[in-house]
């Protein structure tokens, strides 16, 4: 099968899209809408895909009576691209739509790429920004806040390095997803214990400033003429009661950020510089942590499709996928968007312990649902609830009570 260059993608209409990453049902389930024929690659392998009529290739086959495994060992970027390459052996795609889990595997994402065109930002544009010190370094000469950063290959190294940023500090891995083995350490004798909890991931090891403040982000659609905020978002990290065991593990968003206008032009007028200046294009986050002073500090961009994307497009009214599409192909950015008037919430739920799962479909407000009575393992995603209220407060509300039904079904 003859690849297509990007120089014809730009010019011929897309009839099929892949789909890949750890959690692509929302991004497929948009791609449908907006009128494209879908193939999916990805780790869950859930029951939304196959809903949606999707050809689909998992690296986790669910089977009643069966575990899950466990997402920090059985995922492998490689074996998505295993998956990719034989689904490109039996049917014609046009273009990729990157979802999470790629984003610090260039190598990885140079071969898929050679394979399909990824429809977005090139290999070259991601490795530039996950590049995190040449990222941080980018950002110092465009005056942008960021957290004071190093990277340290032992403790002592970072109690040295902890001691010129100033405790408190964070310690994480330079590779990372959904916050796995992020610590905070106050005092050297924390920083050595957790220091030893995140060596065992791969990669180099960051010693970063402490931010207090609102974990936020940006999700915009950006292309050869400028950049557009679609929304700043409220982060959810850390709830126990949600069964996540990391401090900083990532449990879902409210949809839009509640802050003051100042604050909110703050961060609009970082996403468009950085968005420029990394020359990114289509659909892409930007994590920020908020000062108590209102300050946005930089985390890191996400050159990729977000897990906002359902409840972005809920609120706005918009299909971020023909979004995606009109900024990439056709340089176009969207010009016309409602202002939200409700809350969206997206609450992941982890597993308290190792359990068999109901039927979780009997839930209008549940997706990434699990075929039933498969085996997941304590602290492993169970499912996510969507829910939209006019008011922050009740729209989290409704989304722990739905959370509280579902744990109940577990006991």
């Amino acid at each position: 099968m003859v690849r297509k260059d990007l120089f014809e993608l730009t010019t011929a209409q897309f009839h099929s899209l892949l789909v890949i990453g750890i959690d692509v049902a929302s991004l497929a389930a948009s791609a449908r809408r907006a009128g494209y024929h879908v193939y999916a690659v990805d780790y869950f392998g859930d029951l939304d895909l196959k809903r949606l009529g999707c050809e689909n290739r998992s690296i986790i086959k669910q089977q009643v009576g069966e575990t899950c495994g466990q997402l920090d060992k059985n995922f492998s970027s490689e074996t998505l691209l295993k998956l990719a390459k034989g689904l490109h052996r039996r049917v014609e795609i046009d273009a990729v739509l990157l979802a999470s889990g790629l984003d610090d595997c260039p190598h990885v994402l140079s071969e898929l790429h050679d394979l399909i065109p990824i429809l977005g930002n090139r290999p070259s544009v991601i490795r530039g920004v996950r590049d995190r010190m040449r990222f941080f370094k980018e950002l110092d000469r465009l005056r942008i806040p960021h957290p004071e950063t190093a990277i340290v290959k032992n403790t002592k190294e970072a109690k040295r390095e902890a001691k010129n940023i100033g405790y408190p500090v964070v310690i994480k891995p330079s590779k990372s997803f959904v916050g796995a083995g992020i610590r905070k350490a106050e005092n050297p004798q924390e920083l050595g214990q957790a220091f030893q909890e995140v060596t065992h991931l791969d990669g180099a090891i960051l010693i970063q400033e402490y931010i207090h403040g609102i974990a936020a982000s940006a999700s915009l659609i950006s292309g050869v003429n400028g950049a557009f905020t679609l929304t700043l978002n409220e982060q959810l990290l850390g709830m126990r009661e949600m069964g996540q065991r990391e401090p900083f593990g990532y449990c879902g968003n409210v949809v839009p950020l509640q802050v003051k206008k100042a604050v909110v032009g703050r961060c609009k007028g970082i996403v468009e510089r950085v968005a420029s200046h990394f020359n990114l294009v289509g659909s892409n986050g930007i994590d920020f942590m908020i000062s108590e002073e209102g300050v946005p500090f930089v985390i890191e961009v996400n050159p990729r499709f977000q897990g906002t994307l359902e409840c972005i497009e809920r609120t706005l009214n918009i299909n971020i996928v023909k979004a995606h599409v009109e900024a990439c192909v056709q340089g176009r950015l969207p010009t016309i968007v409602n202002n939200p008037l409700a809350f969206c919430v997206r609450l992941i739920l982890s597993a308290p312990r190792r359990l068999v799962v109901p039927d979780l479909s009997v839930f209008k407000e549940v997706r990434d649902v699990p075929l039933p009575e498969v085996v997941i393992e304590k602290g492993e995603p169970v499912c996510s609830i969507i829910v939209e209220d006019k008011r922050r407060s009740s729209a989290l509300k409704k989304a722990r009570t739905v959370a509280k039904l579902i744990y109940r079904n577990f006991s």
